[in-house]
């Protein structure tokens, strides 16, 4: 028997969310974030799984302490001290785990594991990081965009975002965002490392792949990077180097952005590689505020999930 009467949701994907949800997502991360320790405890005697396969640093501690501040309660569980390491199927544990927690938190590497965990459980999940989608991120990106530009923004056609690197689940995520909020995105990618054709497609007219990053950069509101080799990636990071030779956000790049332009990296960052310590530290830079936002970004989707 399910333990949770009305119909649950999860968040796996950004599309999973409406225009009008996903606005009012950030528009509520927002105010968690003037509330601060205070405010409401719409979790109260709920408790969170997570389930980390992956490394972790802003999503495991911001979920745990957003649990914490929101009157709930957060348990980590590592694959290698859980019976997921020893074999069980997901849908056993997905199903066991239903009948303890009121909802999942997963990190993983294929994104069809979080696809099965999430058909079988009976509480709501959500994606932490997979290799195909990084949702909660971007929902925290979000909100540091409207903190820079005003909330309407990002949802304007005239937002002009750059993507600088790799086509991994960062830049799909935006795509996806895109799709949802039509503002417009500018990938730049070496040939090989395009982001997901489908979701490409499904932006449509807002967004465009380029080959050199000047030409996504060109008049940009947001430059947004990531690390070049992912998770699950290490050995591939000496031909990437060399294939992502070029695509460093630094000041001559910055140069051809708007000259409001703000700085994206949703970290960690190895600096010198996709971005130059003079930017990361810079005054255009807002990667640590963008940090502090998933704090407030997973409060605000914690109580869309459980309180409705």
């Amino acid at each position: 028997m399910s333990r949770i009467a009305r119909k649950k949701r999860d968040f796996l994907r950004i599309t999973d969310l409406s225009r009008e949800e996903l606005t009012e997502l950030v528009e509520r991360a927002a105010e968690w974030k003037l509330l601060g320790k205070g405010g409401p405890r719409p979790l109260d005697r709920m408790t969170l799984g997570l389930i980390f396969e992956k490394a972790s640093t802003r999503t495991r501690v911001s979920f745990e302490v957003a649990a914490y501040q929101l009157g709930g309660n957060a348990m980590f569980l590592s694959p290698r001290d859980t019976q997921l390491g020893r074999g069980e199927p997901i849908r056993d544990t997905a199903r066991v785990l239903s009948r303890y927690l009121d909802a999942l938190v997963v990190r993983t590497f294929e994104h069809a594991k979080l696809e099965e965990l999430a058909s079988q459980a009976d509480v709501p999940v959500v994606n932490a990081l997979t290799d195909a989608s990084h949702p909660c991120q971007i929902v925290a990106d979000l909100l540091t965009v409207a903190e820079r530009f005003g909330q309407d923004a990002i949802g304007r056609e005239d937002l002009s975002v750059a993507w600088i690197g790799d086509g991994n689940n960062m830049a799909n995520s935006w795509l996806e965002a895109c799709a949802r909020l039509g503002f417009t995105l500018r990938l730049a990618c070496p040939e090989g490392y395009d982001p997901d054709p489908a979701l490409l497609a499904q932006a449509g007219r807002h967004a465009r792949v380029f080959r050199t990053p000047r030409e996504a950069v060109e008049g940009a509101l947001v430059v947004n990077t990531d690390v070049w080799a992912s998770m699950g990636q290490e050995g591939e990071a000496a031909k990437r180097i060399r294939d992502f030779a070029g695509y460093i956000v630094d000041d001559a790049l910055l140069a051809a952005a708007d000259s409001r332009a703000i700085v994206l990296h949703c970290l960690p960052a190895h600096r010198g590689e996709e971005i130059s310590e003079a930017v990361l530290e810079g005054p255009r830079s807002v990667v640590f505020d963008e940090a502090e936002n998933r704090l407030h970004a997973q409060k605000a989707l914690l109580e869309l999930l459980l309180a409705g």
